[in-house]
């Protein structure tokens, strides 16, 4: 996410950090070169413009200039600069009146509207929310299909739509059943087309009429840059849409239609998807982004998809084996699975402060192969062999090299690591690290 805009940006500050003293001619040469990153990150010229002349003059005050770290500072002025394009703070859907609401979501085809609907209803509930699927593009038969079969995959109940009713009956139909359902939140999939056209228009703001929906999302693909940001201004102004969902972050290594929107629309971006996986939703924060932008890290990101994924009750349970170095190779596999919830190695390596620079500048890949090597070695295990990983002799270290389809020698660094770690922690269970039980003393 942002790659290439972060790598010319990293270099721009890196250059200033080095000096001493900063002179005029120093920022507004550092401002020309990050006006440029931009420009080839795809933002919108005018919002570039903008932007710039926004920073330019406390960038070059006295705030800057006198400072003992002027290179920090003015990394500190265009992060705030970047904050304010992004929208300032998150924002919230709204929920006013009467339940149940409905969330009527629109876009072009091929935007990822669809799996969008279904992502966005798993978040709702992870929220205390009971939402309710309705597919209305009767145009597109398939469409209806991968709905019922989303919901399917993630629990969640889908109107079983008819391509033969009119999209805002079948919504008024749907809000009958959710009330009987109990459900309190209508996710409307409306019908997507290649391009705007006025039929697509008419049939939207048909099922807006009918409705009234608390909020009108725009579904687009942040690849597409600045293509982005004109679908979204051509769609408020026939429509009024409330908000902007950007799917497919995790692939725009440019970022000009996240950094363009607010203020071409002055609509919030509101949710980014970040990657295939209907748990791969977040709520878009201004300051986490400009954070990821500037290549300083999103550990609250971080922290809040470790919240969503793990098992609060297994993790105190954690907390007291390894307080008691008593954890076993099938606590060791079930923590594995949350970190390959929680998304790429990458990613969230990504989130650590400093630690994604350090990966990039050493041209180090994080090697997704072996965790799936790990994780494939501990199934080949007995339940007995997990739990005592010491009865593992040369015979079963054969035959779980074997069931993994790993070598040998893979199972023996395995194990010796996992060994090492034990007598990490028994060593400092003795008493050599006086205090260190108290970490995973959570009650």
């Amino acid at each position: 996410m942002f790659e290439l805009l972060t790598e010319k940006l990293s270099k721009v500050f890196n250059n200033l950090k080095g000096r001493g003293r900063l002179s005029e001619k120093d920022i507004q040469d550092a401002l020309k070169q990050i006006r440029l990153a931009l420009l080839e990150a795809d933002v919108n010229y005018k919002v570039v413009k903008d932007f710039l002349e926004g920073i330019k003059e406390r960038a070059v005050g006295q705030e800057v200039l006198e400072s003992l770290s002027p290179g920090h500072q003015v990394v500190k002025v265009v992060n705030e600069g970047l904050i304010k394009l992004l929208g300032e703070g998150k924002q919230d859907l709204v929920f006013e009146g009467k339940s149940p609401f409905s969330l009527m979501l629109v876009g072009l085809q091929g935007s990822g509207k669809t799996t969008t609907a279904g992502k966005l209803s798993n978040y709702l509930r992870k929220n205390g929310r009971r939402p309710y699927l309705v597919p209305v593009d009767t145009q597109r038969p398939a469409a209806i299909e991968q709905l019922l079969k989303i919901g399917q995959e993630i629990n969640i109940p889908v109107y079983p739509s008819k391509n033969t009713d009119r999209p805002e009956d079948i919504c008024v139909k749907a809000m009958e059943v959710a009330v009987k359902n109990g459900s309190d939140i209508l996710i409307i999939d409306t019908a997507g087309r290649l391009h705007i056209n006025e039929e697509l228009m008419e049939e939207l703001s048909a099922i807006k009429k009918r409705i009234k929906p608390t909020e009108v999302l725009l579904v687009a693909d942040a690849m597409t840059g600045q293509d982005a940001v004109n679908l979204a201004q051509k769609f408020n102004e026939e429509i009024d849409i409330t908000g902007v969902i950007l799917t497919k972050m995790e692939g725009d290594a440019r970022g000009g239609a996240a950094l363009s929107i607010m203020s071409v629309t002055n609509k919030p971006v509101k949710f980014i998807g970040t990657g295939e996986q209907l748990n791969a939703l977040e709520p878009f924060y201004p300051d986490r982004m400009s954070s990821r932008i500037l290549g300083m890290g999103d550990i609250l990101s971080l922290i809040d998809k470790a919240q969503s994924e793990f098992d609060q009750k297994e993790a105190i349970k954690l907390s007291k084996k390894l307080g008691k170095a008593e954890f076993d190779l099938e606590d060791f596999k079930k923590q594995l699975s949350y970190i390959h919830k929680m998304g790429s190695m990458e990613e969230i390596l990504a989130m650590i402060p400093g630690v994604g620079k350090m990966i990039k500048a050493g041209g180090v890949k994080a090697d997704e192969r072996e965790l799936v090597r790990v994780e494939a070695i501990i199934n080949s295990m007995t339940a007995d062999e997990r739990k005592d990983y010491r009865m593992i002799n040369g015979s079963r270290r054969k035959r779980i090299a074997f069931g993994s389809g790993t070598r040998v020698e893979d199972v023996n660094r395995l194990l010796k690591n996992f060994a090492q770690t034990k007598n990490m922690l028994k060593k400092f269970r003795s008493g050599k690290k006086k205090g260190f039980q108290s970490m995973f003393d959570l009650n």
